[in-house]
């Protein structure tokens, strides 16, 4: 404690409920990339198409449609029973999939079906984990809390996705898969000891609506509130047009286009994280200091141009630099929208409103959809330039349209 104390930027382990939530979310985050380079890349080799990868990308965010009730569900039952939940869920659905690829019976179906049961729990993972940070957190330390909350998606998709090809090459997929379900079990313990005491009340307890009229007043409040339901359109896009490009499609990057392996794959999704993680590791030694709306806007212009140059990229070292610059650009883009959400929002809205935000997250897969039909007949990069030049024009309009709420340093969403 005397360590946390005289370094600021551990001030967040102050809090008993982080110093559990930090670790777990960190081990889900891990098991997550591991699993998602294992079954990307068995999906592509046994089915050698490129929209069946677009589709297996596109299940694991279908529990967004429903992503509101665990938001109104949370406010309920508690965000921490909910997240255990969801993480039992998580070890259920893996130690299946380690019995199938163990028994060597694994089929792009069998995994087809089981990647929807988890995308119907898998969206609302990060929901519930901010959500925890929120209640939990002096709001003096938010920002810096939710910048090292950050770290552990970002380190992990590093770790995760090194581990993941690795235990792949080396012991297959079954042994591979073990170790995925030991880790998701590590996590489900660990947040049995997380968001137990509060140190502030929200106001939740004081939604007693039904359960339709608590969602439709939920919708009613981001559609009312200028700077929120700007923040959730944005949202929406940064899924729909930044994230299909270095996300789910880079599979296929590193295959046909790097003409890279598995391991190849892997440093690929890491040099971005990498760079997230540094994006992440600044804002929390200097995130009090920014204006997050600001912040917000002008990062997720600059992530778009550099998915623009990605795309045409054709050396893997080059590649991969790119990939950690965008990355840093979108710790400092979605890392000051969540502070913005969390911190602008009526306590006693804050679950329905992170719940809608969720919803955003809906336009990855949609996204991820139209890529794979647009890569086959246009081709990488000029599916790449149009997702970049969209993005970065509806950005543009958003800021002008919302210039009040979202550039005036005096506005809510701008204050340090």
């Amino acid at each position: 404690m005397s360590v946390i104390s005289r370094a600021p930027v551990l001030a967040p382990f102050g809090v008993r409920s982080f110093r559990f939530q930090w670790p777990a979310d960190l081990l889900a985050s891990w098991a997550f990339e591991m699993e998602g380079v294992i079954l990307g890349w068995f999906v592509l080799v046994s089915t050698g198409s490129v929209l069946a990868l677009a589709l297996f990308g596109s299940l694991q965010f279908l529990g967004t449609l429903i992503s509101p009730v665990f938001g109104m569900a949370g406010d309920r039952i508690g965000n921490r029973n909910l997240l255990c939940i969801m993480r039992g869920t998580y070890v259920v659905v893996a130690s299946v999939l380690a019995v199938l690829f163990l028994a060597d019976v694994a089929t792009p179906l069998a995994v087809f079906v089981l990647a929807t049961v988890m995308g119907l729990v898998r969206p609302s993972d990060i929901t519930m984990r901010n959500l925890l940070v929120g209640e939990t957190m002096p709001t003096e330390l938010l920002m810096r809390a939710m910048s090292v909350s950050r770290t552990t998606a970002d380190s992990a998709r590093i770790i995760g996705a090194l581990s993941g090809a690795g235990l792949v090459a080396a012991l297959g997929s079954g042994p591979a898969y073990l170790a995925v379900c030991a880790v998701y079990a590590m996590s489900l313990a660990l947040t049995f000891n997380v968001g137990i005491r509060r140190l502030r009340v929200l106001g939740e307890e004081a939604v007693q609506a039904s359960p339709l009229a608590a969602l439709k007043a939920g919708f009613a409040y981001v559609w009312a509130t200028p700077d929120v339901r700007a923040a959730t359109i944005l949202a929406f896009l940064m899924n729909f047009a930044a994230y299909p490009i270095i996300s789910s499609l880079l599979p296929y990057v590193a295959k046909d286009i790097y003409g890279m392996g598995q391991t190849g794959l892997g440093w690929l999704v890491a040099s971005f994280s990498a760079g997230a993680l540094l994006g992440s590791i600044v804002l929390s030694l200097q995130g009090a200091r920014i204006r997050a709306a600001r912040t917000m806007l002008v990062f997720a212009v600059i992530w778009f141009t550099l998915n623009l140059a990605f795309s045409w990229i054709r050396l893997p070292q080059w590649g991969m630099a790119l990939l950690f610059v965008s990355g840093f650009a979108q710790s400092f883009c979605m890392i000051p929208m969540a502070v913005l959400l969390l911190r602008t929002t009526d306590p006693a809205f804050r679950g329905r409103v992170m719940g809608v935000r969720m919803l955003a997250v809906y336009g990855m897969p949609l996204g991820i959809l139209l890529s794979g039909p647009l890569v086959e007949h246009l081709g990488y990069s000029i599916t790449g330039s149009l997702y970049s030049l969209v993005g970065a024009g509806v950005t543009l309009a958003i800021a002008l349209r919302c210039k009040r709420y979202l550039w005036d340093p005096h506005a809510p969403a701008n204050m340090r």
